[in-house]
């Protein structure tokens, strides 16, 4: 009997043994994993980083949202201009419709942040607070939804480009990789297919038409437009008169 206890106890041994041993493996494991994770982060951000600084200088050929529309069927449009090649009216119109305050903060309107999240704790529901800034750091190097993981990445990013890019050059890159629905990207692209015109061209009206379907191309259109995009297209133009009254847009015409 004292044998056959000694033998079960060494089993069991063997079994913690062989217990404790794959949970070492196990622990071993998920640390190289989560550091493999970690530094893949870090060469993922640093490359955003050197991209923003690329950038700086040259045109986005390709964002993952004209990629996402590519493989799922759709034509892309798109052509590149200046800034110096788009209507004043879009400047102002886009400024009156998604950020009156772009030249005044540093790329994220905390006041806005805040207001929108005492809104949605009031039972308002939770409406969007970017910034053209933020917007153009999502447009650019980031791609739709992903939560608040992507929301993190993007406030970081909005903080990179508001440090080594222009507000002038951030206003170039968001009018032309903008989407406005169709495969449309960009102002001029927008206003050749929409107006039959170059992006130079647009009249007031027609860039508070643009502006208005900023926030979803693909559900308001502007050819032809709803009674909601009319409306809202009216407001913008009476906001373009404040924007252009109270020099809101300066900052873009005035940066060399």
């Amino acid at each position: 009997p004292r044998s056959v206890n000694m033998q079960h106890w060494l089993r069991l041994g063997l079994l913690g043994t062989d217990l404790f041993y794959s949970i070492g493996v196990l622990i071993v494991a998920l640390y190289r994993a989560a550091k493999f994770a970690l530094w893949a982060v870090f060469f993922l951000l640093g490359a955003l980083v050197v991209l923003a600084g690329v950038y700086r200088f040259m045109a986005p050929t390709l964002t993952l949202t004209m990629l996402e529309r590519q493989i799922s069927g759709e034509e892309i449009r798109k052509d590149w201009v200046s800034l110096e090649a788009v209507s004043p009216h879009l400047l102002d119109a886009v400024i009156a419709a998604e950020d009156t305050k772009f030249c005044n903060h540093n790329g994220i309107d905390v006041e806005s942040v805040q207001q929108a999240l005492a809104d949605a704790e009031n039972g308002k529901g939770l409406r969007g607070a970017s910034t053209i800034s933020q917007q153009t750091a999502k447009n650019v190097f980031l791609f739709n939804g992903g939560g608040w993981v992507r929301k993190g990445v993007e406030a970081g990013m909005t903080i990179v480009i508001e440090t080594f890019w222009s507000k002038k050059r951030i206003m170039e890159v968001y009018l032309n990789v903008a989407e406005w629905g169709d495969g449309i990207f960009g102002a001029e692209a927008a206003a050749q297919v929409r107006f039959g015109k170059s992006a130079r061209a647009l009249t007031k009206g027609e860039a508070a038409l643009l502006a208005s379907v900023l926030p979803n191309p693909h559900k308001w259109r502007v050819d032809p437009p709803g009674a909601y995009v009319r409306k809202r297209s009216r407001i913008i133009g009476t906001r373009m008169r404040q924007i252009k009254r109270d020099g809101l847009s300066t900052c873009v015409f005035d940066e060399e």
